[in-house]
């Protein structure tokens, strides 16, 4: 065979491809909030079968990390708190935990997933706008840290050491099922695929014909277009950012996210978008660098192989904007045209 011959049998390959496959999209309610696949498949019945495993996948780790459901496995686990002894758990709990207690270790407890007692107690503080009370505030406080937190990977089992402890995985658990999900279509047959678990992102490989997935970076204004567009594929895109929740009380803006140091909302104002090699490190990471703010969070970011970040904050009344080494300058959206996210 000729070099000229097979190029051309390579390139038919390319175009035949991209003539059987097609583009199919589901949407459906998940870990509280909405998930969205887009895939690309030879047909409907093949499609079908991946939302299917996909959706599955992303139920079952639900009922590992939901922490509305009392019958999770991070409930159970929460409810046994202090432990005496250790207790098995899934590797999934441990996988997710294992990089959790990492990240908090890197960030001085800027991420925290044993945040659990202050979520609750903001969260009811939010509902009245009322902040709580300086005493509640002490005793969920003594109840949270992730040195509280023995993990034995070996034999799969953990232990949660102080009183009151409750798992919170709101800021790593949705990235994690989007990989999850992803690697389930791999496994049907399926590797053109994208999942959005309420802006927590993984992707594939892209769709036929193009170097990536269209992937609008959310701007720091509510309803406000895409600031930019990337070309991703192969990777994890998370946004962390206030536009939409937040809460006033006493006059002061407080943020939906939580720093788990202090109990509170964070006061500051940032839309947060990190690309990393998965969702579930995209997820954590944006969810930290909100805590930490500009400068501390980019050097985390530079720190951390694989990844940027792209930060828009309000500084002093000035919207800045500060961007990791690496994060990719993208295009100018395009106002009429759609974004994957």
């Amino acid at each position: 065979m000729t070099l000229s011959w097979a190029i051309a049998v390579l390139l038919a390959g390319s175009a035949a491809e991209q003539e059987v496959l097609e583009r199919y999209r589901d949407v459906r309610p998940a870990m509280g909030s909405t998930f969205e696949i887009v895939l690309y498949a030879p047909d409907e019945s093949v499609a079908q079968r991946a939302f299917d495993v996909a959706y599955q996948r992303i139920d079952a780790l639900n009922r590992v990390f939901s922490d509305y459901d009392s019958e999770s496995e991070a409930s159970r686990l929460s409810r046994e708190a202090p432990m005496d002894r250790s207790v098995p758990a899934s590797p999934e709990m441990l996988h997710v935990l294992q990089y959790a207690v990492r990240l908090s270790e890197t960030t001085a407890g800027a991420f925290d997933v044993t945040v659990g007692p202050l979520s609750r107690l903001w969260r009811r503080a939010r509902r009245q706008g009322q902040l709580p009370s300086p005493e509640r505030l002490e005793e969920a406080r003594a109840a949270v840290g992730y040195r509280h937190l023995e993990l034995a990977n070996g034999d799969q089992r953990l232990r949660l050491t102080a009183a009151g402890m409750r798992l919170d995985f709101g800021g790593i658990a949705k990235g994690y099922a989007c990989d999850a999900a992803l690697a389930a279509m791999r496994s049907a047959g399926v590797t053109r695929a994208l999942v959005n678990g309420g802006g927590d992102l993984a992707l594939g490989e892209p769709p036929p014909g193009q170097t990536g997935w269209r992937i609008g970076v959310a701007p720091l204004q509510p309803d406000a277009p895409p600031s930019r567009v990337l070309h991703l594929a192969r990777c994890g895109v998370a946004t962390s950012g206030d536009a939409w929740q937040f809460t006033e009380i006493d006059g002061v803006r407080y943020s939906h996210i939580l720093d788990p140091r202090t109990g509170l909302g964070i006061e500051s104002r940032s839309s947060v978008t990190v690309l990393a090699p998965d969702g579930m490190a995209a997820d954590a990471l944006a969810s930290a660098v909100s805590v930490l703010g500009p400068q501390r969070g980019l050097a985390l970011i530079e720190a951390t192989a694989g990844t940027s970040c792209l930060i828009v904050a309000v500084v002093a009344d000035e919207v800045k904007t500060y961007s990791s080494k690496h994060f990719p300058a993208g295009d100018v959206a395009n106002r009429n045209g759609p974004d994957e996210e």
